[in-house]
Parts: C-alpha cells; sequence; structure tokens
C-alpha cells in the first residue's frame, strides 16, 4: 500500500531508526547513553522500523526515517541502509526511507549511494559533527552530484548535537562543521539539490534563516526541539517568509511527535500556516504528492 499524503494528519520529516531488533544498535553505549541524558529521553530509546510504523500508522502520521553511518569517526558500525529499505519497504504506507553514508569513504561512499538510489532510497541523512567533514569540503561534492541527479533531497544536521553531549571533549565531535554557513556553498554549487537544514540550528539561526530564504532549494525541519522552546525569529520566519519552507520534525525516539505537536499547538502560529509546517511543505520538500 502506498502512501496516501491527503489521509494523513501529519508527515513527521525526521525520525531515527536506533536498532535493528537483532543486538545491533545505531550509536556506541556511551554515545547513546549521553544522548539520552541530554534529551531526557523516556519512551523507547531505540525502536526498530517495524516498531516505528505501528508508532505513526497508529496516529495517522508518515514518517521520514533513517539512520546515521558515521563507521569511521566513531568506530561503531552501522546499521544496514539495505535492512532499513526492505523493513520500511512492508510499512510504505507510513515510511518514506531515506539511506546514510559516511562521506570519509570517499568514491565508495558514491558508489554505495548510486546503489541505494537504485534500491529505492527517497533521500541521504548526512551528519556533519558526527561523521566528522567539513560540508563544503570539494573532496565530497561528487556525493552531492549523485544526490542531485538521483533527485534524492539532502538532510544535513546543523546546530548544536545532544550525542556526545556532557562528555570528556564532547567524545571529540566538532560543532563547527555543523554551520549551516558551510552547507550554504552547497546550496550554491548544486541549485538542484534539494537541501534541509535540520533542526533549529542553534547557536546559528539567523544564518540558517538567511540562507533558506536566500536559496529555493534549501528548507529547515523544526525537529530536535520543543517549539516552546523556538527561538523569537524562527516563529516569525516560520509565520511569514519562510511559511513555506518549515517542516515538521520531531526527533524521535528522542523527541515525540506527541510532545511536539501539543507543544507546536501552543505556539503562536497563524492558522492558515500550521498545515503548510505539519503537511503540505514535508509533501513539497521530499515529492511525496505523486504516492497519492
Amino acid at each position: 500500500m502506498a502512501l496516501d499524503v491527503e489521509a494523513l494528519v501529519a508527515i513527521d520529516a525526521h525520525v531515527h531508526v536506533e536498532s535493528d531488533g537483532r543486538g545491533h544498535f545505531s550509536l556506541d553505549s556511551e554515545l547513546m547513553a549521553a544522548s539520552e541524558k541530554y534529551f531526557k529521553a523516556t519512551d523507547n530509546r531505540t525502536p526498530t522500523v517495524d516498531e516505528i510504523a505501528e508508532y505513526y500508522r497508529s496516529r495517522r502520521m508518515a514518517a521520514v526515517v533513517f539512520t546515521v553511518d558515521s563507521h569511521r569517526a566513531t568506530g561503531h558500525p552501522a546499521l544496514s541502509n539495505e535492512a532499513i529499505l526492505a523493513d520500511a519497504a512492508r510499512h510504505a504506507d507510513v515510511l518514506v526511507p531515506f539511506v546514510s553514508v559516511d562521506p570519509g569513504d570517499g568514491a565508495d561512499a558514491v558508489a554505495r549511494l548510486k546503489d541505494l538510489a537504485a534500491a529505492g532510497a527517497r533521500g541521504l541523512k548526512l551528519h556533519p559533527s558526527l561523521q566528522g567533514f567539513a560540508p563544503n569540503d570539494a573532496l565530497h561534492y561528487p556525493l552531492y552530484e549523485v544526490a542531485q541527479t538521483t533527485q534524492l533531497p539532502v538532510v544535513f544536521h546543523t546546530g548544536q548535537t545532544g550525542i556526545g553531549a556532557g562528555l570528556p571533549g564532547g567524545r571529540g565531535i566538532k560543532l563547527r562543521y555543523s554551520d549551516p554557513m558551510l552547507i550554504d556553498d552547497v546550496a550554491a554549487d548544486f541549485p538542484h539539490l534539494t537541501i534541509v537544514l535540520a533542526h533549529p540550528s542553534v547557536p546559528w539561526q539567523d544564518a540558517a534563516i538567511s540562507i533558506a530564504t536566500h536559496k529555493a532549494n534549501v528548507y529547515i525541519d523544526l525537529s530536535g526541539w520543543s517549539p516552546k522552546y523556538f527561538p523569537p525569529q524562527l516563529v516569525r520566519a516560520t509565520n511569514g517568509l519562510l511559511r513555506h519552507k518549515m517542516l515538521f520534525g520531531s526527533d524521535y525516539p528522542v523527541l515525540t511527535p506527541d510532545r511536539w505537536l501539543a507543544d507546536f499547538e501552543a505556539l503562536e502560529i497563524k492558522p492558515e500556516v500550521r498545515p503548510l509546517v505539519l503537511k503540505r511543505n514535508v509533501i513539497q520538500a521530499f515529492a511525496l504528492a505523486e504516492e497519492q
């Protein structure tokens, strides 16, 4: 059964697959514990694809799902993209599967992305800080070229991360790689590549707003923060110039869509803007209208 976007109440643009259900997790135990403490996560911290599908189906929502392959920087083997694609295919009514490759793999990452695109990937997820790379390094441009050619949107983590938070040296994770201004270079050099700046980009929120305003191919997803903590300029941009560029995203499982939506309901968002954020903008950014 394909995704019926009109039957959905919302589409969550940012959901993590944290477990393959066979004892393998997306992060090592130290990073997982630090993330759980930072986010005060109380629900299932490591849901499988099947669990995510049931969770969202029961809420009449769909979810864009992915893992992050950071094996080079962390030394921790990634979850299988192929398994996520296969599992998500069983839940095509509620799941849109993205994939992740480690840019540090160079030509191998490029080849893998080509194969994953052919296998049904709908987008690419990258986390510059966790993966330890500068997004605007020309070494990674062949990866973006494949994404642009195969029409795969790229979701870049931006701003602060809870992964490594509170650990000595943040476990070596460097926040500067997630400055959205580095991604502005990519957006300029790949004008037909859809780019999503994930999360309120603290401490670079103004930069993210400027980039999304300036570049037609750049969106912002609002995941990872409860809406009650959104900075004022982000709320103004959502109500104004960027009303067609803001995407609902929760960052489940560290932040549940239930909590995000409840707090968003209390935010001073114009009535005509709410359906854009909750569903219509996600459909546009990820070309989901074809699912109908």
